[in-house]
This record gives structure tokens, C-alpha cells and sequence, in this order.
């Protein structure tokens, strides 16, 4: 649990080993986080190489960071929705589904990001 005192310097470190704990769970928990993260390893040096511009290259690197992003937040809604109760209802599968909808998206926008300035 955070320390709710820390103030400061302090504040600031606690957060960076929390958010480290969190990017090893959700490595090691979802197989997709891993898929998306090695697509964005493999698309940087891509990303690098044809962007034609500083701004494409960002572009394109920036729609693959949204995708591990949206994933992050859709890996801990599934988190705090199996921490609930493993039993079906409908709110639980509702909230799950949103977050997979939320995530599909931001891959197709960066498919679209990228057909866009490639083509």
C-alpha cells in the first residue's frame, strides 16, 4: 500500500517502484501487454527509419505508446473486475468488454496513423 505521508522527493521515488510493479505485473499477467510491447519495440526502429519528419516519426511511435497505454488501463479494469468475483454478471463482463473495445480502437488508429503517413 502507498505511503499516504510521503511528501516530496519521497513521493516521487514511491511512485516510480509502484509503476514499475505495475509494468512487471502486467508483463508477466497479459500476454497481449507483451505482444503490443514487442510491437512497439520492432515499430520504433521502423518508426525511426521512415518517418520523413521528426513529427511522423512521433506519430508513428506515439500510436503504438496509445496502444500500451489503453492496455494498461484495460488490464487493470480486468484486475479490479476479477478481484470482485469470478462469477458472471452482466456490469463485470460490460466493463471488460469496454476496456477490449478501448483497446481495439486505439490498435486501429494506429494502423490507420501509420497506412496514413506511409501510403
Amino acid at each position: 500500500m502507498a505511503n499516504q505521508q510521503a511528501k516530496g522527493l519521497k513521493r516521487f521515488i514511491n511512485a516510480f517502484y509502484f509503476s514499475a510493479a505495475g509494468f512487471k505485473a502486467t508483463w508477466q499477467n497479459e500476454e497481449a501487454f507483451r505482444q503490443e510491447a514487442l510491437l512497439l519495440a520492432a515499430g520504433v526502429p521502423l518508426a525511426l527509419w521512415l518517418g520523413h519528419s521528426r513529427v511522423e516519426q512521433l506519430l508513428l511511435i506515439g500510436s503504438l505508446v496509445l496502444v500500451l497505454l489503453v492496455e494498461l488501463l484495460n488490464s487493470a479494469v480486468e484486475a479490479v473486475v476479477d478481484r470482485v468475483g469470478f462469477e458472471h454478471h452482466e456490469l463485470s463482463g460490460r466493463a471488460k468488454d469496454i476496456g477490449s473495445a478501448a483497446v481495439m480502437l486505439s490498435l486501429v488508429w494506429a494502423a490507420f496513423t501509420w497506412a496514413s503517413l506511409l501510403f
